[in-house]
């Protein structure tokens, strides 16, 4: 009885180690995320006890939980973070509140974002997921060359000067190649790039509704209309300019055209 009443326990402990080592794995690069990739292959056999790997029950279990992270990934790893804000500076350059709705903003961003990454995600497939499928790799390769995949997408997206300030902030040595740069520092430089490109180019879609507004004010305040607000009037001029210029279509290619070597 003892020994069945401490076996959840033992367990837990071998999900928390498994998922300590996916962890360690996504912030490895180079050696490191192939001695995780090592590490993590032998946590998988030796997880179910005796040597034996988990059953189909566990797997599903283990999988349900790695899934939490899946919100962080598709906000800080992809080209989900410039897409959604630039839809939200737009907006309110458009003096509109909520329309078009959290809701539609989030799934319009999740989707192009899906359509920018599937470059990345078929070579995921390609690399990744078939050989796995197949059993032609084990789980720890598999992770490592999706890795892979995701790195280099980030690499092109984030410039040199947050790379190195970041390098420099962890005291890391010099990489000789792009490859080399771990996740831990890779991340942070790339939503700060993400941010850095969103704002460069809300602003430029900002520019053009500013000036009506800048027109309109000064129209009412010439005309003596003091009391009367120049956002109910300029509104539906932002809105046919927007029309006029097929605006939806305009900023969402230029979203998908922003993205370097995807």
């Amino acid at each position: 009885m003892s020994a069945d009443r401490h076996r959840p326990m033992a367990t837990a402990a071998r999900f928390g180690l498994l998922l300590a080592v996916v962890g360690a794995l996504c912030f490895g690069a180079g050696d490191a995320m192939a001695q995780t990739a090592e590490g993590l292959n032998r946590a998988v056999a030796e997880i179910g006890g005796d040597g034996r790997p988990l059953s189909l029950s566990l797997q599903i279990l283990l999988l349900m939980s790695l899934l939490t992270v899946l919100p962080s990934l598709l906000l800080m790893m992809t080209s989900f973070t410039r897409i959604i804000i630039v839809l939200s500076i737009l907006r309110h350059a458009l003096g509109l509140q909520q329309t078009p709705p959290n809701q539609v903003l989030v799934g319009l961003s999740l989707f192009l974002s899906l359509f920018i990454m599937q470059p990345v995600l078929s070579e995921v497939n390609r690399v990744a997921i078939e050989p796995y499928g197949q059993e032609q790799i084990d789980i720890g390769e598999a992770v490592v060359r999706s890795g892979d995949a995701v790195h280099g997408f980030m690499m092109a997206q984030t410039r040199k000067s947050d790379l190195m300030m970041f390098a420099k902030i962890a005291k890391a040595p010099t990489y000789a190649r792009p490859q080399d740069v771990p996740f831990t520092i890779l991340l942070p430089a790339f939503v700060t790039s993400e941010l850095k490109t969103a704002f460069q180019i809300g602003f430029l879609i900002f520019l053009p509704f500013l000036v009506i507004d800048l027109i309109v004010a000064s129209a009412l305040m010439s005309l003596g209309m003091m009391m009367l607000s120049p956002m109910i009037i300029s509104m539906p001029f932002k809105l046919l300019l927007f029309v006029l210029v097929d605006g939806w279509a305009l900023t969402m290619g230029s979203l998908a055209s922003s993205f370097v070597g995807v």
